[in-house]
């Protein structure tokens, strides 16, 4: 999952992308709200987080903007304002979560995987994918095979979750790139070769596909 934080703080907003990469989300960091705008406007993203007094157009105004625009990513507001009038303001231009200035970064990241999992499956939905003897509980992080859990790290995760969102499909070796490592990515490409046959070797041999000159696909009912 690739996400964008749009926050003028640039020590919180450096911390947060450091956390948030080590728990395997690729991120994007933007300081002010025009940039904001533009950058979350480009559809590229999973979900925004987004600061609310921001320099050239406030969260407020950039929320409005988006979802004008017809762009329905999910919003997680933060602010350092504090009362339920600011926080029916924040939910009333089409902020899907909002939290107040200063959070538990444990609360914040349970938001973003709760934002992202009603995203992807629609309210009320399991968090647990199920394909075949391949069991990926997205809320807890944890997969199993056969029921015996496999200890995978942030990335591994990040990479097979990936691509058991698009189970059956092609996923091209971009895409992978797109939204499990950041836009300012300029290692080697083949890093996603690298990681998919560690979760060969941990996973199954033919779990996951080589499409030769395509992609990978992930094999659905194995």
């Amino acid at each position: 999952m690739r996400l964008l934080i749009v926050e003028d703080e640039k020590r919180l907003a450096l911390s947060l992308a450091r956390g948030l990469t080590a728990e395997g989300y690729a991120v994007d960091v933007v300081h002010d709200g025009r940039e904001g705008l533009r950058r979350a406007a480009e559809g590229v993203h999973d979900l925004v987080i987004l600061d609310i007094m921001l320099p050239g157009l406030n969260g407020y105004r950039v929320c409005a903007a988006l979802r004008a625009g017809g762009h329905e990513v999910p919003v997680l507001m933060l602010t350092a304002k504090d009362g339920e009038y600011d926080e029916a303001e924040g939910l009333d231009t089409g902020a899907d979560d909002y939290l107040t200035k200063p959070f538990s970064y444990v609360v914040l990241v349970a938001r973003v995987r709760a934002l992202l999992r009603r995203r992807e499956r629609g309210p009320g939905a399991s968090p647990v994918r199920v394909l075949g003897e391949l069991r990926i509980d997205t809320a807890a992080r944890r997969v199993f095979l056969r029921d015996a859990e496999v200890a995978l790290t942030a990335k591994e995760f990040a990479v097979l979750d990936h691509l058991a969102g698009r189970a059956g499909e092609v996923v091209s070796k971009a895409e992978i790139l797109e939204h499990v490592w950041d836009f300012a990515y300029d290692g080697d490409p083949n890093i996603v070769e690298v990681y998919v046959s560690t979760l060969r070797r941990k996973l199954r041999a033919d779990l996951i596909r080589t499409v030769r000159g395509a992609g990978y696909r992930l094999e659905s009912g194995r």
